[in-house]
């Protein structure tokens, strides 16, 4: 591959690495919330948040590539499934632990994430004429 192929596919990998550090920050700034909403007792917004926690953190799950990522999408997918039953768990009894424990997942995979993007930087060739 010549370096402009190699550009693009790096710009390409890093653009989807910042979506899913985006999605990543979503879940969990929701989850903070919905802990706050709950120790508030506003339980309609509380519901409002961890709704929306749950579908980014699904559309995570339905994207994992199961046939080419292996055995870690099938990680993802089982950290995935964890942080749902806890969204679920947390919604139907306004546990704010589960939250706590669903958020910590969640921040971990995104700590992940941010280590494998700024490693990814570090690797890009100089730009000629740079």
């Amino acid at each position: 591959m010549d370096i402009a192929g190699y550009r693009k596919t790096v710009l390409t990998t890093t653009d989807r690495v910042r979506i899913i550090l985006m999605l990543y920050e979503g879940a969990s700034n929701h989850l903070k919330i919905a802990m706050k909403k709950i120790e508030n007792r506003d339980i309609l917004s509380k519901g409002t948040h961890i709704s929306k926690a749950t579908l980014i953190v699904t559309e995570l799950s339905n994207v994992l590539d199961m046939e080419k990522g292996g055995e870690i999408s099938r990680n993802l997918r089982s950290l995935y499934d964890y942080v749902l039953r806890q969204l679920l768990y947390a919604n139907l009894n306004n546990d704010i632990a589960a939250l706590g424990d669903a958020e910590k997942v969640i921040s971990t995979l995104r700590d992940g994430w941010k280590e494998m993007m700024a490693n990814m930087k570090s690797r890009q060739p100089a730009h000629a004429g740079s």
